[in-house]
């Protein structure tokens, strides 16, 4: 089965019911063993293309590093990201309709793409993130620009146990409320929707936005890498 058909038969309906009531939404066995891998190795690769390298501690965002791939992205990257989009194309306009604003989503990448870059959003923004034993990710918002789509996707490359510590941990900020966290462990080749930067949530007087923030924390051995997929280009 296709990397699109295999996306395409999902449980797009858990998915959506998941992201309204958790925030997010867990899809299993995404990518096979090999194909998380192949994935994997990209990140040592001198033929793989990548425009940018980003070591952690430099930018006080945490320690690890992680590298953003260039176009033309690889293929199997370039796949998952297209194949991801329309399902969560069709969640983000009815976040956007809910939260009452006129901004609507288009059906396929390609028209989204055309958009950030007449905007000056050239720049590719998925990458491979990759953590050794102390390495950890602060809380943050994956926007790059004034055009960026609500929803993102990480993919869990590396075993389960490969590695200690290291969990995907989102935490969610309630009006008159305290934080809530959220801890997540995923198996390899398994992916996680996560908002960008914030998501509907019903209140007393209709929908409000709830923000939201990402990150991992520390790993306490091994070695820990991750896909992430963001759909928008960066400025």
């Amino acid at each position: 089965m296709s990397l699109a058909a295999q996306i395409d038969g999902l449980d797009w309906c858990g998915a959506r019911e998941s992201l309204y009531e958790d925030g997010y939404a867990c899809l299993p066995g995404i990518v096979s063993e090999d194909n998380c891998r192949r994935i994997a190795s990209l990140y040592e690769d001198p033929e793989a293309r990548f425009r940018s390298h980003i070591q952690m501690a430099r930018y006080n965002f945490g320690r690890g590093e992680y590298k953003y791939f260039g176009y033309p992205l690889p293929d199997i990257v370039d796949r998952l990201r297209a194949s991801f989009y329309p399902h969560l194309a069709t969640i983000a306009n009815e976040w956007a309709e809910l939260l009452g604003s006129a901004e609507r989503w288009p059906t396929s990448l390609q028209q989204l793409l055309e958009i950030c870059h007449q905007a000056n959003q050239p720049r590719p923004t998925p990458l491979l993130l990759k953590y050794t034993a102390g390495d950890y990710n602060c809380l943050h918002q994956d926007l790059y620009g004034e055009i960026h789509f609500p929803l993102q996707v990480i993919i869990q490359l590396s075993p389960s146990e490969s590695y200690e510590g290291g969990e995907l941990v989102l935490v969610e900020q309630r009006p008159r409320m305290q934080s809530r966290p959220v801890v997540l462990r995923l198996e390899q080749g398994s992916a996680v929707v996560v908002p960008v930067r914030e998501r509907p949530v019903r209140g007393a007087r209709g929908w409000r936005r709830n923000q939201m923030r990402h990150g991992v924390s520390k790993v306490l051995s091994g070695n820990r890498q991750t896909l992430g997929l963001i759909f928008h280009d960066a400025a």
